[in-house]
């Protein structure tokens, strides 16, 4: 979608990504038989099928906005603003625009994940939180001792990567309740010393931390629709 940008063909569908779109449309074929044996009274299973459809662009959406913040970062040699020519200012712009795009979306398919899981396993994780996120559901799962399987390879997820998580979520609280987030090692630096030159953001750090964050999603995804698929089979 985006790699027109770049003068290069669309991804192809493979890999980890491409494993997991695959058992999302398989699920989706499994609602469809459902559907037409006539076991969607009511209509629950038309629903996951829209939301599966939707977590399938969403999914697309990171990997694209990932692999634009990739390219531009790239192009991105000064460690400052202020040596920045206007070229090379403008691939910054560009790399701040596609990192900030992504990291707000990993965790707004995150959400996405938690409400189909909710709503799939009737965990009523409203009943505790009215407005949840799928750590919230997770924690759920776990402390009701319910479908063990996927709880525990979902946690085992979530713990490799919750430094990198826990700084991505830092970003995104910081850009959407209080100031853009790479202005935040602005403000460091200028606790630190008023007037001298502001140092550009780590954005290696922030890129190993993207990479995490889209890694951890996209598993995510992989062993709920892996599960999901099992679970769907015999309802």
């Amino acid at each position: 979608m985006l790699r027109f940008l770049f003068d290069e063909p669309e991804r192809a569908l493979e890999g980890r990504h491409g494993e997991t779109v695959r058992l999302m449309e398989q699920f989706i074929s499994q609602l469809h038989s459902k559907v037409e044996a006539g076991k969607d009274v009511d209509h629950k299973l038309r629903t996951y099928e829209i939301w599966t459809r939707g977590l399938i662009f969403s999914l697309n959406e990171l990997e694209q906005s990932h692999y634009a913040t990739l390219r531009f970062k790239q192009k991105i040699k000064s460690s400052s603003v202020s040596q920045m020519q206007s070229d090379e200012f403008l691939m910054y712009q560009r790399y701040v625009y596609f990192d900030k795009n992504a990291f707000i979306r990993v965790f707004a398919l995150l959400d996405k994940i938690g409400i189909l899981l909710n709503d799939l396993l009737a965990m009523k994780t409203e009943r505790i939180k009215p407005h949840f996120s799928y750590f919230t559901v997770l924690r759920n799962m776990r402390e009701r001792g319910v479908h063990r399987p996927l709880t525990g390879v979902l946690d085992e997820v979530k713990g490799l990567t919750q430094e990198p998580m826990a700084r991505l979520r830092k970003r995104r609280n910081a850009e959407i309740h209080y100031m853009n987030s790479e202005m935040l090692d602005d403000l460091v630096q200028s606790h630190k010393g008023y007037g001298l030159e502001v140092k550009l953001e780590n954005i290696m750090a922030q890129s190993q931390d993207l990479a995490a964050g889209v890694a951890m999603v996209t598993d995510t995804l992989y062993l709920t629709f892996q599960y999901a698929c099992g679970y769907i089979r015999k309802r």
